[in-house]
């Protein structure tokens, strides 16, 4: 994006650079309209795309997953979450580990499988729960389960959510656990993050309010606080995320499913993975058929995302990025060029629409899409 040198991420490219340092197969995005968008090494733009695609702006200042996801609801921030660069404040860590009746380790910015490396033994033999963060606005609490049981676990992160307010109201607390033995630490599907309450009016509210069905997959009820949710699925990887979303598509309902896929960037952007990430793209270009096949008569599809998070690196964190819109469905015209969205909010616009709602933030393209 445009201002993307203010937050450090100039020379950033998710999808440019998996593209040119690894190369991608994936014709199915393609189809749909992905390569129209901005020219993609190796990736050849069909003459007439199968979708509607474009790009979108996150309005929101900051790069991290509650703003985009929020943005995509019709949530704009006018101040971005903070952020921890050197760690969070001593009175504030003094104040949490009176509250958990322990001493906590490391309290600075890392990659959640370096910091278990670095401290999971100390950890295991201190039972001191290990705290970090990211350039994304998170406080991140990791244990091993055998030495915190999950429950104490996600008890310690709701103490922590309740002392993150005011001028430390981070967008997530997030719970970290793990298993193995030093060497061989690694992370457990149970995590579970806990969110700030998101303002109102917000998509996900007006929907489930019109008495229409939200199903969320994933982390999304976490993201919205289960705020507007009327049905909560799995999806602790990519693939359970898609399994669920196509058994909800499958129901006789009225309404929407909201899907994060999670491995992009637990597994592979914050990694610096580029070969797993450009898997995990094919991996998701090939489910695309069957997502597709799924819909029946006025359903629509629309892939997008949150923020960047290039796995070229330098940083580990998220980039500040415009990210792609393709929309699809058995009434979506085909080759409707987007255009640069002024918002992410314009996705959620466009859902209020076709349910004959109204969301302030964003403008909707529904008129532009539907036949």
């Amino acid at each position: 994006m445009p201002d993307a040198a203010d937050y450090g991420d100039a020379e950033r490219d998710t999808l440019g650079h998996i593209c040119e340092r690894r190369g991608l197969r994936a014709p199915n995005f393609v189809r749909l309209g992905l390569a129209n968008i901005r020219p993609l090494a190796g990736l050849a733009p069909p003459p007439s795309p199968e979708g509607a695609y474009g790009k979108a702006s996150l309005l929101s200042p900051g790069k991290d997953t509650t703003a985009g996801h929020w943005e995509m609801a019709g949530i704009i921030l006018d101040r971005p979450f903070p952020t921890y660069p050197h760690g969070f404040p001593p009175d504030l860590m003094e104040k949490f580990e009176a509250a958990i009746g322990r001493k906590t380790l490391g309290n600075f910015p890392a990659s959640g499988t370096e910091i278990i490396k670095q401290l999971g033994e100390e950890h295991m033999r201190t039972g001191r729960p290990i705290v970090y963060t990211s350039g994304d606005s998170v406080f991140q609490i990791a244990a091993h389960e055998e030495i915190i049981p999950i429950e104490e676990l996600y008890r310690i992160c709701k103490i922590a959510r309740v002392l993150l307010d005011g001028p430390n109201r981070v967008g997530r607390v997030i719970a970290r656990p793990f298993i193995g033995t030093p060497g061989a630490f690694r992370r457990t599907e149970r995590r579970h993050d806990y969110a700030v309450e998101p303002p109102r009016p917000m998509l996900l509210d007006l929907l489930k309010d019109a008495g229409l069905e939200v199903a969320g997959v994933g982390k999304i009820p976490d993201i919205f606080l289960n705020r507007g949710i009327t049905q909560s699925l799995p999806g602790k990887n990519n693939r359970q995320a898609l399994e669920s979303t196509v058994s909800a598509i499958a129901e006789d309902t009225r309404g929407m499913v909201f899907t994060n896929l999670v491995d992009f960037d637990m597994l592979y952007g914050h990694r610096l993975d580029v070969e797993g990430y450009g898997r995990a793209i094919e991996e998701v270009d090939a489910f695309i058929p069957t997502l597709r096949g799924g819909l029946k008569p006025g359903d629509m599809l629309i892939i997008t995302a949150d923020h960047g998070c290039d796995p070229v690196g330098p940083s580990t964190d998220h980039s500040r990025e415009y990210v792609p819109i393709l929309a699809s469905g058995p009434g979506v015209r085909s080759g409707v060029n987007l255009g640069t969205r002024a918002t992410l909010a314009d996705i959620g616009a466009t859902i209020a629409e076709n349910f004959g709602l109204d969301l302030p933030k964003g403008k909707s393209f529904l008129g532009e899409i539907i036949n």
